[in-house]
């Protein structure tokens, strides 16, 4: 079984105005409401991709009904704890010139709650995947992910990690599966600039060097790169489309990516194409993408 983990759950507002202007009144001629988080993104695509799979986290007042709502719409599972105070954020996700974000501080995750959280993660099985992402909400620990990677280190579970920075460098001689930083997110790393691929690659075996198993790293236009758990450098092209969303894109690469390995049996360079082409795929809709548009990529390479 697979799970996801998002901490801090919300409902995105994406609205699109003409040419927005700031200290003034905009009207938008397109909005919607999703749910949104990192580790939902991911649920939500497996499930457009045919893989079952349980999103864990947390989830408080009525914007966590919404939520919970939602998944289940798109026939996921889940088992989130419900938090009695707050209420899980909005982000607003305005599209304009640009793409503008402007994301809530979300609801406090106390002790007893994460204790619950700990009790699920111990029902996990040897062989079941888990989806770490996303950052950690003010008040808990910035060794989070670590803590729940060391709980669950003899267990034989294969870890994905989408996270930036320090939650990213702390969990890393801990063998993670799989981490998915963007180019952005590994100069933010190396606290420098990549001017070619080879440098990308570089850095990728840097961090494999590390402990992480696999490591795909997300180049926006140009593509992805993967430095696999055999050394291999693999690289993949971005498909030609029109940019419609870049919410969610990463995410959709991560669900494509353990979609595509667990299809072919592990086989990388099918779990690059899978990614790489749900990422896109998601990038060229509203939203995120189903397994015919992510199919429709593929044909096309």
């Amino acid at each position: 079984m697979i799970y996801t983990v998002t901490f801090n759950p919300s409902l995105d507002y994406v609205m699109r105005v003409n040419g927005f202007e700031a200290n003034g009144v905009n009207r938008t001629y397109e909005d919607f409401i999703v749910a949104g988080g990192k580790g939902i993104n991911v649920s939500i695509m497996l499930r457009h991709l045919g893989h079952e799979n349980t999103a864990l986290g947390f989830i408080a007042g009525f914007t966590g009904d919404e939520i919970v709502r939602q998944l289940r719409e798109e026939g996921c599972e889940e088992a989130f704890i419900r938090l009695e105070k707050g209420y899980s954020r909005i982000n607003v996700k305005l599209k304009s010139n640009g793409e503008t974000e402007i994301n809530a501080q979300g609801p406090v995750i106390t002790e007893d709650a994460m204790a619950k959280l700990y009790k699920q993660l111990d029902t996990l099985e040897s062989g079941d995947t888990l989806v770490l992402s996303g950052s950690i909400p003010k008040g808990l620990p910035e060794t989070t992910y670590r803590d729940i990677m060391e709980r669950l280190s003899a267990r034989n579970i294969r870890i994905i990690v989408d996270a930036t920075q320090d939650l990213l460098m702390n969990v890393l001689d801990l063998k993670p599966f799989l981490i998915k930083p963007n180019h952005h997110e590994l100069e933010s790393v190396f606290h420098t600039k990549f001017t070619t691929e080879k440098d990308i690659i570089e850095a990728a075996r840097q961090l494999q060097a590390k402990g992480a198993q696999n490591v795909l790293v997300s180049r926006a236009a140009d593509g992805a790169v993967l430095v696999d758990a055999n050394g291999e450098v693999r690289t993949s092209p971005v498909p030609k489309g029109k940019l419609v969303n870049s919410v969610g894109s990463g995410d959709s690469m991560v669900a494509g990516f353990l979609a595509g390995y667990i299809e072919s049996d592990g086989q990388y360079d099918k779990a690059l194409a899978m990614g790489v082409a749900a990422g896109s795929a998601s990038a060229f809709e509203e939203w995120l993408a189903n397994r015919e548009q992510v199919e429709a990529l593929l044909e096309k390479e």
